[in-house]
């Protein structure tokens, strides 16, 4: 293993870890994950020695679980483990390159844990405003935007922890990366010790942040639950000016102030997070109902009953969404 180096792109889902890695896995002597039948090409489900993020409640959650927080002093860090984690991944990998390239965001919790484990490893950790992250990850997590920005927070102070133990760090924003990605490419193969590709190997743009924002800034202004999203604004402002962020509305004449540590704005946040909790609990019985009867619709109902039933689910729950949200038509990608 003289001579190689492990290159982990890390971030919480939906920052632009995947088309991160895959470009990086296209840099000149660089190998990364590909075709291999798991989700994403994630390392993660390439290996048996740590648990998956799905087992701390997955996207959204896992942050909040100790246990998914691994470091040098972890019991897994046993030279066993240790020689068939490299095994797991090095079937994946070109054997003719010598820069190996893992992606799955919640290693952004166990970069101290991977270091002891690779050596002469190197990290490329990308963050992401915390409003299209969230908005874009809830439609998995099934929780409120207040949890969600709780996670944001929780995963990068962990982080932020845990980055001063780290040998070889490379940061990067979002937001740099698809402004100029090319850029940003030239830095990261200059961290590396390489060449960047040619061209890009997967395009980058910045129209979902835009759209994000659009809708979280008609969240804010028109839903019909937009106490809810202004009284979360106003909490998460000042946490979230520390990271260089703001969740401040965008339109001109939205009442709102940063501070949230008021006695009285306090009380009233806790009545509209239980509301959203609540929200969140029917959200996701109905998800496991849908499920259940799926089989059973399938099994005993023709097809045109099925595809009526379907569009009438699918028309139910766009309208809970376009009320949360006060739009007509949401967009779909992060």
């Amino acid at each position: 293993m003289n001579g190689l180096k492990y290159v982990f792109v890390c971030g919480l889902q939906r920052s632009g870890t995947t088309v991160l890695a895959h470009n990086i896995g296209k840099m000149k002597d660089c190998t990364g994950f590909e075709n291999t039948g798991v989700v994403m090409d994630e390392g993660q489900y390439l290996q048996d020695i740590y648990p998956l993020e799905s087992a701390f409640g997955g996207v959204g959650k896992f942050g909040f679980a100790p246990q998914a927080h691994l470091t040098e002093e972890s019991s897994l860090l046993t030279p066993a483990n240790v020689s068939r984690l490299h095994q797991s991944w090095e079937v994946h990998w070109e054997r003719d390159k010598t820069i190996r390239v893992e992606k799955t965001p919640s290693n952004l919790l166990k970069t101290r844990f991977l270091q002891a484990a690779f050596p002469n490893a190197y990290f490329i950790v990308i963050k992401r405003h915390p409003v299209p992250v969230s908005l874009a990850s809830q439609k998995w997590s099934q929780t409120p935007l207040h949890n969600l920005f709780e996670h944001w927070l929780r995963c990068h102070e962990i982080f932020d922890g845990d980055k001063e133990r780290l040998t070889r760090l490379y940061e990067v924003s979002y937001e740099d990366f698809v402004r100029n990605p090319k850029k940003q490419l030239s830095a990261i193969a200059y961290f590396l010790g390489t060449e960047p590709s040619d061209s890009l190997g997967s395009e980058v743009t910045d129209v979902y942040d835009k759209q994000y924002f659009a809708r979280w800034d008609q969240m804010l202004r028109s839903s019909r639950f937009k106490s809810y999203y202004r009284c979360v604004a106003r909490m998460y402002e000042r946490k979230f000016r520390e990271h260089g962020c703001s969740v401040a509305p965008l339109s001109p004449g939205v009442a709102f102030s940063s501070n949230g540590d008021e006695p009285i704005r306090r009380n009233v946040a806790r009545l509209l997070y239980l509301g959203a909790d609540i929200h969140s609990v029917l959200w996701r019985a109905e998800m496991r109902l849908r499920r259940a009867a799926h089989p059973i619709v399938c099994r005993w109902y023709p097809k045109r009953v099925r595809t009526t039933l379907h569009d009438l689910s699918a028309q139910t729950h766009q309208k809970t969404s376009n009320i949360w949200t006060g739009s007509k038509k949401l967009g779909s990608h992060g």
